[in-house]
This record gives C-alpha cells, structure tokens and sequence, in this order.
C-alpha cells in the first residue's frame, strides 16, 4: 500500500494501544456480543468443515479470536494484522490457552505468501474498513487453495444507515469509522472475477446490532429474531453476511 493509503482510519484508528485493549470488550462483551461471538464460532466451523492438520490463513486477524477458534479444531493457522498492537494482545490470547498460531504483521492488500499457500483463508470485518478492498479480496482468493471465508454488512440492512452516517461524519472531519456496506452480487461478481463461486451464506440479524445491544436482553434478541426469520425478512435484510467461496478448479 502506499503511504497516503496507511493513513487510511483502517491502519491509524487500529495501531492504537487503547483501542486494542478495549476492542474485544466493545464487539463481544455483554450477552449479545457473546451472542455474536459463538455464533461465529458455528457459521467458521460449518462452513469450513474438518480442519485439523489443514494449514489456514487468518487476515486481519485483528486480537485473534478467529485464529483461535480455527486453532482449537486443530487448524495450523497462520494468523496477520498490519497493526502491532492488535497482534499483542492476540500473541497473550494464544499463550493462555497454549495454541501454536504463527502471528505476524500483513497486510490484506499485499500478502507475503505463494500463490495457493493455505487451504482456507478466512477474512472478518476486512473488506468493509479495507481501504482497497477488490484488491484485498483478490489477494485472499490468490493465497487459498480452496476456500477463502469473508463478511460483510449488507446494503439492503439497516447498516447502511449507520454507514452513510459515518461517511457524512468523517467527510466532515469528524473522528469515525466510516465502513462500507455490499450487495450480495458486488461481491459474487468479485469472486467470480478470481475464479471462486460463492458456496453458503448465513446471514445473522435483522434488526441492527447497535440496537440489540443497547437493549441488552439476549431472550428479546432470540425471540424477536426468530419471528422475523419465520417471516422471512432475514433473507432480504438480514447483516451482517458471512459467506464461504469455493475455487471453480483445482487445476
């Protein structure tokens, strides 16, 4: 990436000491985020299937929870994050439990591995900071063998109010995370274009997490989720998307 591009809020905002310290707090703490959290843990393992002794790639694994989850089914995960800081606090997560996880600092948009290097390369909450993220992905799809995990808030969600808020808020110059959000076919056609095919999706919430948060009560989040399942409103609304693609060939 270019110098101008490491001023991008994905490089600065992350590299901060007291941003690392409270990351896993902000996005996993409480009972939704451990809501969230294990439902992660279920759609990695679905998706991606047996994986012990398989090599794998985490990207932006960012404290490591999802290097450690691949970790624990017996996975020999490499794991990468351009900020320092954030593979701190991953190295003390790994040490505590014992788990052999190679971290090193990289960059999604540039990656130091050959061509094919992995079996699975997962990716979470990349491509919606990445400031270049066609080239993120494409880097992704050139480091796997056969499967690459990524996902992303969908434009047909209420995420894509908060998005144009933070965008309108940082092009005033105000301090924020201005991310963007994808349509389903943006990114099918992404991964079309380096020869994968999107194999499953799980979308999570239809209501915005924001909101399920600050209500705090796991059994509303349970049961008003289920009844906008049952009237299938989480196949049209439903963020954030995780989906798993698949190389079109082995050749």
């Amino acid at each position: 990436m270019s110098d101008r591009s490491r001023g991008h809020y994905s490089y600065t905002v992350y590299s901060d000491p007291a941003t690392a310290r409270s990351f896993d707090d902000r996005r996993f703490g409480g009972p939704i985020g451990d809501l969230v959290a294990g439902t992660q843990a279920m759609v990695l393992a679905n998706f991606v299937g047996p994986i012990d002794g398989r090599p794998v790639l985490d990207v932006g694994t960012g404290t490591g929870r999802a290097a450690l989850l691949l970790a624990r089914e017996g996975a020999r995960v490499t794991a990468v994050d351009p900020s320092e800081q954030m593979l701190a606090i991953a190295r003390q997560r790994a040490a505590a439990e014992g788990a052999r996880i190679a971290f090193d600092v990289g960059d999604a948009h540039a990656l130091a591995f050959p061509d094919r290097a992995f079996d699975v390369v997962v990716s979470l909450r990349v491509l919606m900071h990445a400031a270049g993220w066609r080239a993120s992905l494409a880097e992704l799809c050139r480091v796997a063998d056969r499967l690459v995990v990524v996902d992303y808030p969908s434009a047909y969600s209420a995420a894509i109010v908060q998005a144009t808020a933070r965008r309108a808020l940082h092009g005033a110059g105000i301090s924020t995370e201005p991310y963007r959000v994808f349509t389903p076919g943006t990114i099918a056609k992404a991964f079309a274009g380096c020869g994968f095919r999107v194999r499953s999706v799980h979308r999570q919430f239809v209501l915005p997490i924001a909101l399920h948060k600050a209500i705090g009560s796991r059994r509303f989040t349970m049961v008003s989720e289920a009844l906008l399942r049952r009237a299938g409103l989480l196949k049209i609304f439903g963020s954030p998307v995780t989906v798993v693609a698949e190389r079109c060939t082995t050749s």
